[in-house]
């Protein structure tokens, strides 16, 4: 099964995968000239006449991608991975963990990273088509790139459920593309700061997820929410509706001080941290959001400011359904 998975991968995305690769290692060294004659003798990656005739446009995004993935990479390693050895490369189940909030984030992350790098390549002149298959390549390299660092280090490795994740927010963008031309569902996120009276609670919560606030944001689970936000217009193709207004459905998880369990054990086997008395539980939301992208502006500081806004969901009153119970949140991001 695993052989004819990998045979199935290599058939239907390495043929198209290593042209581009090809074409983005050319561009990168300055030999556009070349990068858009193999192009233009590749059907699959055929371009148009106006970029064939500004051939220096090609640089553009391979650098924009180039500082964004690396300058990213890097900030990763520090927050992530430089205090853990580095060892030979493993795989690692960890699809029971964390309530699969890091699943969830994984989602985010590749939707985002495809759904921006697909625009870059859209504005250097790319059709439509070629701006989606580049992006969506784009967006999974840069999140298999991260599932090769977990690879290589020994708090953790390589993880097929996050490689599902990551295929699926790629997918979620992709789809909507072809279907829709348009992102009528929207994978975005919000984060609270946690912090806690109990003196043994904050040493844990701060050794899990870090002590600065974009350690936090990364890690902490507790404060992460995850939203899948649908316009309303769009779906339900009333024009009485607002073009920017949306409805989110989010998932949370509060109690996590452990990835499988709230309990602790060192290398000599003996019990660190245990509060097992403190329930791990599932949070649902039903919240308004804004899709800042339909807001009408003529300035291009705020269509780009929203455009990068519409990664968070909109600090909103919110339903919350967890332990078998209705809550309701007056004001919750």
């Amino acid at each position: 099964m695993m052989e004819m998975a990998l045979f199935l991968i290599k058939f239907f995305c390495l043929t198209p995968l290593r042209h581009l690769l090809t074409c983005l290692f050319l561009a990168l060294m300055g030999n556009q000239t070349t990068v858009v004659a193999s192009m233009t003798s590749t059907p699959f990656l055929r371009i148009d006449d106006t970029i064939r005739h500004k051939p220096t446009r090609l640089s553009k995004p391979i650098w924009i991608h180039a500082g964004v993935a690396g300058s990213s990479l890097t900030a990763l390693y520090f927050a992530w991975y430089r205090n853990y050895p580095q060892g030979r490369f493993r795989t690692f189940d960890d699809a029971g963990e964390w309530l699969q909030m890091d699943k969830v984030g994984h989602v985010l992350g590749t939707y985002t990273f495809s759904r921006y790098s697909t625009e870059v390549w859209r504005k250097a002149g790319f059709s439509p088509q070629q701006s989606l298959l580049f992006g969506s390549i784009t967006g999974i390299g840069f999140q298999t790139a991260v599932e090769v660092m977990d690879g290589f280090s020994t708090q953790w490795g390589w993880s097929w459920s996050d490689m599902a994740a990551n295929t699926l927010g790629t997918s979620i963008f992709a789809i909507q593309e072809v279907l829709w031309q348009e992102q009528r569902l929207l994978v975005k996120t919000s984060f609270s700061p946690k912090s806690y009276l109990d003196p043994v609670l904050q040493q844990r919560n701060q050794a899990l997820f870090g002590m600065s606030l974009p350690e936090r944001c990364l890690k902490d689970y507790n404060g992460q929410t995850y939203w899948l936000s649908a316009n309303l217009r769009s779906l339900l193709k009333m024009s009485s509706i607002p073009d920017w207004l949306n409805l989110a459905v989010g998932y949370g998880a509060e109690g996590l001080f452990g990835a499988r369990s709230n309990q602790a054990i060192d290398a000599a086997g003996q019990v660190e941290f245990d509060r097992t008395d403190i329930s791990r539980y599932r949070q649902w939301f039903l919240s308004p959001d804004i899709d800042f992208q339909k807001i009408k502006t003529g300035s291009r500081f705020l269509k780009t400011l929203f455009h990068v806004l519409n990664v968070l969901k909109c600090p909103a009153p919110a339903l919350e359904y967890s332990q078998n119970r209705f809550k309701l949140r007056w004001f919750f991001f």
